[in-house]
């Protein structure tokens, strides 16, 4: 089912369950919207912490020590930037003891417990629930919705560096934090999709976007989800392929040199994929990148590297190899890439 026809059917739903009422509870003119954030590390944690500080309805789901910490004492996070850290309570729970209907979920795992997701949200979502899975692999929001062909399931991607320090408590590198979603092919489907209720989605997300915003998250509602999410992409995958290859921190990159070079190189690859796929990047994504890279502690490192290096299972696949095999696919030369991939096959 295409995008389009999902709404189609998901406004027919919305019409059933509350005849032109736009999700979220109406309170006056303000619209309550009921979220639940699967993840509550350092993507989910951060933004379910910065939505429930600013009142938002927020539940993170979580588990383990993780999760017992935050019911016992609340999420803490720490601000590299500033040596501060602040500790709120939160709502927090597992999937199995989740027990309402959100309106908005916020999908904040790793590429590889994607799939643990489905049942929980088919369990809990009603037909006018908006799913925004905000990973770090790209084309993640198209393989869902295949999963999830009841709901509108956007594209999103998140700008932030994060991570669990110690159960209850996060680590925040840097200053950024952004998020990026939309409706794919919107472009089209404003053509498309008409009528007063096709507006009710858009209301919606705006509703988000506002309760993001309010949040003190920069939230971007896309018209071109597609080339946003990829150029997202052409900082994450460089950067955790580049920081795997060399060992490298936030600081070897920040500096000239080999390191710094090799990362410039990975996101001029991804430029040239986006050109073949027909989502040209429209800024140059080497000074966008390198401007984010600049806002980092020297010490800062991504999740994939910590990830492999704890032993832990990574996004690897998705961030590195999936490069390689989409330059075969749309006849790109990615050299660096191949090269990266090369030796990350080797010695992993």
């Amino acid at each position: 089912m295409d995008t389009i026809a999902v709404i189609n059917c998901r406004l027919r739903n919305i019409r059933k369950e509350y005849g032109s009422a736009v999700p979220g509870r109406q309170k006056g003119k303000v619209i309550i919207m009921k979220y639940v954030i699967i993840g509550a590390g350092g993507t989910g944690g951060i933004l379910g912490f910065y939505m429930t500080k600013a009142g938002r309805d927020v539940t993170l789901i979580a588990r383990g020590r993780h999760l017992a910490a935050m019911q016992e004492k609340g999420l803490a996070v720490e601000k590299m930037w500033d040596s501060t850290t602040e500790t709120i309570p939160v709502k927090a729970t597992d999937m199995e003891h989740y027990d309402e209907q959100p309106d908005v979920v916020l999908v904040c795992v790793k590429g590889y417990s994607l799939e643990e997701t489905i049942p929980f949200i088919q369990r809990v979502a009603k037909p006018s629930t908006i799913v925004i899975p905000v990973l770090n692999i790209y084309g993640t929001g198209a393989k869902l919705q295949k999963k999830l062909p009841v709901f509108l399931v956007t594209d999103g991607c998140i700008y932030v560096s994060a991570n669990i320090k110690e159960p209850g408590v996060l680590i925040q590198h840097g200053r950024i934090l952004r998020v990026v979603y939309g409706v794919r092919n919107m472009s089209s489907q404003k053509v498309t999709v008409k009528g007063a209720h096709s507006e009710e989605i858009m209301d919606t997300l705006k509703n988000i976007k506002k309760d993001f915003d309010d949040s003190g998250i920069d939230g971007v509602l896309s018209e071109n989800i597609q080339r946003d999410a990829l150029e997202k992409f052409s900082y994450v995958s460089p950067i955790g392929a580049a920081g795997l290859y060399y060992h490298a921190t936030a600081a070897d990159f920040q500096r000239e040199g080999e390191q710094r070079e090799a990362f410039k190189t990975m996101i001029r690859e991804i430029a040239a994929l986006a050109e073949a796929m027909g989502v040209p990047f429209e800024r140059n994504m080497v000074e966008v990148n390198l401007n984010i890279l600049s806002t980092l502690a020297p010490e800062a490192t991504t999740s994939m590297q910590r990830d492999v290096m704890e032993g832990k299972d990574s996004e690897i696949d998705g961030l590195v190899y999936e490069v390689v095999r989409m330059g075969g696919r749309y006849h790109v030369p990615v050299p660096m890439y191949a090269k990266v991939a090369e030796k990350l096959r080797e010695t992993l």
